[in-house]
């Protein structure tokens, strides 16, 4: 895997680039993130998890743009992130989606092109008459995009149309276009969903060498292994609401995770006592029916020998 040179250089982890407050999004009456508030330093990788509609793409929606929250701001660098996805892109978030979406129909080095639209200047008119501003940024824009097709390991694919790629590959190449607009973060929704273990490792390399360039990196994964051996942090998002963040050993070990995923033990079992009365219940119900039984096969033979003595009489 190759290294493209990074957009920025390095700065000190513990410095802070995102920061969400109070981030609050409703629709309706359904609260969908309550109150949520995370930060990610710069180069470092964060986790976010949680049960299935606890809020992460929400969240993420939030952050980028594609949701006004309800309440509550984001700050990138300290300056506050407009709520316009390709404002947010040109500050410098750029993020992938839990469901590939490439231009199907377009070749690969041009899927990494268009990743780079708020990075260049030309307008319409120096495209149309093809002017020395268009040609020299097409020109430094073909020359980013196979530098980054080599760093996701996409090297002599970049005539295939996307569409023919496999299905780990177009997963490389998303992130390939969103390292396309320089960002600082970059928000990877779910990454190795549908993966294989082969395929799951190698995107873990490939998230450890995005960090190596200087961006930092919050992601949303359901591959616990993946994510705890991944993160330098980790959030755990449960119905809207931050649970816990910390170190990924100590939120693994966290019983408040394990319940989130699987539910609380019953906390009190039916008392012996309880179970007692219940089988002492039973046998004196099964009694009051045999001796009611008892009673109707006297009876009946009770009458058999009255009418048997009438006839002999």
């Amino acid at each position: 895997m190759s290294t493209p040179s990074p957009a920025t250089a390095p700065a000190a982890r513990t410095s802070p680039l995102l920061e969400a407050r109070r981030v609050t999004m409703r629709f309706g009456g359904l609260t969908a993130v309550d109150g949520v508030d995370l930060t990610v330093g710069r180069g470092e990788i964060v986790g976010l998890i949680g049960p299935n509609g606890a809020g992460k793409t929400t969240f993420f929606n939030c952050l980028t743009g594609l949701y006004v929250p309800t309440d509550g701001e984001v700050r990138l660098d300290g300056a506050a992130l407009p709520p316009r996805p390709a404002k947010v892109t040109r500050a410098g978030v750029a993020r992938t989606f839990q469901n590939i979406r490439l231009f199907a129909n377009m070749t690969v080095v041009e899927n990494v092109i268009v990743g780079r639209h708020t990075r260049t200047t030309a307008g319409l008119l120096s495209a149309i008459g093809r002017g020395p501003r268009y040609r020299r940024e097409e020109r430094e824009s073909l020359s980013r995009a196979q530098e980054l097709l080599d760093f996701v390991d996409l090297r002599g694919q970049g005539n295939q149309l996307a569409r023919n790629l496999s299905y780990g590959a177009q997963r490389r190449l998303e992130i390939a276009r969103a390292l396309a607009s320089e960002p600082k973060l970059l928000l990877l929704d779910e990454p190795t969903a549908g993966m294989n273990p082969q395929e799951t490792r190698e995107t873990e390399e490939l998230v450890h060498a995005i960090r190596g360039l200087g961006i930092a990196v919050l992601v949303i994964e359901h591959d616990m292994r993946f994510i705890m051996s991944l993160c330098d942090r980790v959030a755990v998002l449960v119905q809207g609401s931050k649970l816990i963040e910390g170190p990924p050993g100590d939120v693994q070990a966290d019983e408040r995770v394990v319940e989130a995923y699987l539910g609380a033990p019953d906390d009190e079992p039916p008392p012996a006592d309880r179970r007692d009365q219940s089988e002492h219940g039973d046998h004196s119900e099964h009694g009051d029916q045999r001796a009611h039984r008892d009673q109707s096969d006297e009876g009946a033979e009770s009458a058999t020998r009255d009418r048997n003595q009438e006839r002999t009489a």
